[in-house]
Parts: C-alpha cells; structure tokens; sequence
C-alpha cells in the first residue's frame, strides 16, 4: 500500500514564498493590516507626531533640543490626561529610535502615558528606544508604509531640527495639508525658527511662485516647551469643533472639473 505524501506547507507559513518579490503585495499589505488591528485594539485614534533627528543627544552641542523636546510631550501628555473624554487624548508618536525621538516617548512616560514608536529597519540597525509602550512598538520594512501610519492617526505634528529623514516626513505632512488629500487639517509646528528659516526658505518659494501666499499658513513656528503647547492646544480646539469624535484620516476624494469628466 503507497505511502501517504507529507502534508505541504500552507502559502502563508512557507516563509521562502513571504519574503520572495511574488510575495511584496502581502508584506506590504501586513504593514497595514498588523498595525491597524494594533491600535484599533489599544483604542489610539489620536497622536500628536514627533519628527526630529536622530542625532541630536542630550549631551551634545544642540542637546536643549532633546531636553525640550522631552519637556513638549510630557506637557502634551499631562494636558491629554486631563482631558475629560478619552475622544480627545493625544498620544505622542514618535519614529522610535534615538535622539528627539527617544525624547519624545520618554516625555510621554514621564507623564504616565502610553507613547507608540514607529520603528524603521535600517542597516545601521536603528533599535527602538526603551520608553515606547511596549504594545505600541512597531517595526517597518516599507518607508511609505511607516509614513502612511504617522498621517493616517496624527492630529498634529512638531517637528524639531533634523536631517534627510526628517525633512522628508515634513515634506509629506505638508504635501498632503496643502495638495487636501487628508480629510482633516494637521495643524505642523516647526520647533526652532532660527534652524528652520535657514535650512528651509519658505519666503523664497512664495516669492518665486513655487507656494501660494496661504500656504505660508500651514505651518507655525514655537521657540519653547510652553508655547508650543499653547499652540498645539489652539489648533486643536480649532479642529475638535469640526471633528469631535476620534477617526482615522482618510484619503480626501477631489472631484475633477465637469470639463475634465469623461
């Protein structure tokens, strides 16, 4: 009587199959999925985005940025809690790794808040810093899917001095703000003028007509821990009023001119 065959491996357990090119669709796709199922099961909706290098430690030449950064979301994080419904709390998010990331969940769990790190897999080997709420620590593969996720929950973001990675999330945030694809307004504090009015000329972009005069408004600068919160707290306000209830963003559909319709 012939042997029976052993029984093959189901696709999604045949882990040669998961990591081949066929398979990036469903990496991809995991990247959305784990994450969502995630935080819907934590209950975050709403998170305040830390940007910011990696570089700048409490120790170094720039390290006020690291102390002040740490100081911005503890406050944010004690004024969330104090808030009356759960609706409005504001966790602070972060892409997980050193420097004003680290500040940033360090912050938050001075305060006794939970904080979520984004972290990213680099060759370097960028580890997630110990102060992220250990359910709230994620590991990307994909960029654009680590940055889909720091839109998808935020209700604001600050952004602190920072290099390439850091200008490229700003960039992101104030693409979608200014080009409507969100549903809602991310209102985008730049912590530091002086660095940013010399790294970036927003100025020169409006007077060569490469932004529009409104677009200047998108953004705001803070100098301190202090402001920037009075800050975030007016602009959050702003938006609760048309938005009470916690929601992811979503993808806003612009309809195309009459003339343009097939």
């Amino acid at each position: 009587m012939p042997e029976h065959n052993p029984l093959p491996e189901l696709a999604y357990e045949h882990r040669a199959f998961i990591e081949s090119d066929e398979a990036r669709p469903l990496r991809i796709l995991a990247e959305y999925l784990e994450p969502l199922h995630r935080f819907q099961h934590a209950g975050i909706h709403d998170t305040i985005v830390f940007f910011g290098s990696a570089r700048l430690a409490p120790g170094g030449p720039l390290g006020r940025y690291y102390q002040e950064a740490r100081e911005l979301a503890r406050l944010i994080t004690a004024w969330s809690k104090s808030l009356p419904s759960h609706a409005h709390r504001y966790v602070i998010c972060s892409g997980g790794g050193g420097g004003i990331m680290e500040a940033a969940n360090r912050g938050a769990s001075d305060a006794g808040g939970k904080t979520v790190g984004l972290n990213i897999s680099l060759p370097s080997e960028q580890l997630p810093n110990p102060y992220i709420t250990r359910e709230l620590t994620f590991e990307f593969h994909y960029f654009f899917m680590r940055k889909l996720w720091f839109a998808h929950l935020a209700r604001a973001l600050v952004a602190f001095p920072g290099g390439f990675g850091t200008l490229d999330e700003l960039m992101e945030i104030l693409t979608l703000a200014q080009t409507r694809k969100l549903s809602r307004r991310i209102p985008v504090i730049l912590y530091g003028s002086a660095y940013w009015q010399e790294i970036l000329n927003f100025e020169a972009l409006r007077r060569h007509g490469m932004i529009a005069d409104e677009d200047l408004g998108l953004f705001e600068y803070a100098e301190d821990p202090e402001g920037a919160l009075r800050s975030l707290q007016k602009r959050l306000a702003q938006e609760a009023k048309e938005e009470p209830s916690p929601a992811f963003a979503h993808s806003h559909h612009v309809s195309k001119p009459d003339q343009m319709r097939p």
